[in-house]
């Protein structure tokens, strides 16, 4: 595997192209950690080129958000054909009827909370964003709310993870230890809220069912007076 700090430090005059493009390698799943290449750019614009900081930052900016939408157009251009495809039923590695049934379950729940999780969702690390974001694509998430909402967490976290590495300068590397801490906190947060809400989901469907069992067992009362 490449050594992103290599690359970037090597090449630092080019940082800005090189971050772009090793944030889209991030849109296909491929293990780069879009953090880390945020903070090590910050830190070579303010020690090595500080002539290139507005574009250092533009160019992780950019990448970044084309990255998102890569992996939002792998889920629906291919995640979601491979998934439908006649080969996959034929094989029996999917069920159609199962399929749906999930796929449905996944777009209610996207309906009610999709902005939020998209939002929280691009400060989780682990590659977790990735899959939220191809997941928004398999079920055909609008493209312009997908594109806003995560346009605007964007914002949050260029912002924080650039401001870091540049105020760090040469000793990017104490934030390590405590950006891991921070993934691992973030990481757990989402996964609880998650469970939380599927479980309440869970136990609304349940209260319903059973309202609407008791209110046929008992039916309409027509005694006569």
């Amino acid at each position: 595997m490449f050594d992103v700090k290599d690359i970037l430090i090597g090449m630092a005059p080019y940082a800005h192209y090189l971050s772009f493009g090793l944030l889209l390698l991030a849109g296909l799943s491929i293990p780069v950690s879009e953090d880390l290449i945020f903070i090590i750019s910050a830190s070579i614009a303010a020690t090595i080129v500080p002539q290139n900081t507005h574009k250092i930052f533009i160019g992780c900016f950019i990448g970044a958000y084309m990255s998102d939408m890569i992996a939002y157009s792998v889920g629906r251009y291919g995640i979601s054909w491979i998934m439908h495809s006649k080969l996959m039923t034929s094989l029996k590695i999917i069920n159609p009827e199962k399929l749906e049934s999930r796929i449905d379950m996944v777009h209610d729940y996207f309906l009610k909370y999709g902005g939020k999780t998209i939002f929280f969702g691009r400060f989780v690390p682990f590659g977790l964003r990735n899959v939220i974001f191809m997941t928004c694509g398999i079920i055909e998430m609008n493209l312009v709310k997908f594109m806003l909402i995560d346009l605007l967490a964007l914002t949050c976290t260029s912002f924080i993870l650039f401001s870091l590495g540049y105020a760090f300068g040469n000793n990017y590397e104490t934030i390590f230890p405590y950006l891991k801490r921070y993934k691992f906190v973030i990481f757990g947060i989402f996964i609880v809220l998650v469970l939380l809400i599927v479980r309440m989901k869970k136990l609304s469907g349940q209260r319903s069912k059973e309202a609407g069992v008791i209110q046929t067992v008992s039916g309409p009362k027509n005694g006569i007076n």
